[in-house]
């Protein structure tokens, strides 16, 4: 395990959501604050705001890879098609260790019910499971983008 991953982790363990817990991990290395971070990626948490939609960890990850390679200026095209390539290659090594990157059927609840958050906390699948997924995200990340 990497700093990054234990990093990563931890936070996760703190109580704050699996985009938090990945984008924070890299974001002070690509200028942006752990304040600004968890700010931005507070809402994306769950399969983003309890959807069961994207996983959260990979949301988070998306974000950093877009910290690293974004169009910022008319003539960085090239960082926009860097950043699309790593976000595919991302999803798909995701994908290849857990079967999707949908929340929903990562952890086969619905938390965007009463019921299905419920069974969530209940179960401490967040402490479990998410943080796995968290990890390796992290992992994958890192592995991604190099030394950031």
């Amino acid at each position: 395990m990497t700093k990054k991953t234990e990093a990563a982790k931890k936070t996760m363990a703190s109580g704050y959501n699996c985009a938090q817990s990945v984008l924070t991990t890299f974001a002070p290395d690509m200028e942006l604050s752990r304040h600004d971070a968890l700010r931005v990626a507070g809402p994306f948490g769950a399969g983003m705001g309890l959807m069961g939609n994207v996983c959260g960890a990979v949301t988070g990850a998306f974000m950093a890879i877009g910290l690293r390679y974004a169009k910022t200026n008319d003539d960085e095209n090239d960082a926009k098609h860097k950043g699309y390539q790593l976000v595919q290659e991302f999803s798909k090594k995701f994908t290849e260790k857990h079967g999707t990157i949908q929340c929903k059927e990562l952890i086969g609840l619905d938390l965007n019910t009463e019921e299905g958050y419920a069974t969530a906390v209940d179960s401490g699948i967040f402490k479990t499971e998410c943080i796995q997924y968290v990890e390796d995200a992290t992992a994958i990340l890192e592995e991604l983008l190099g030394e950031v």
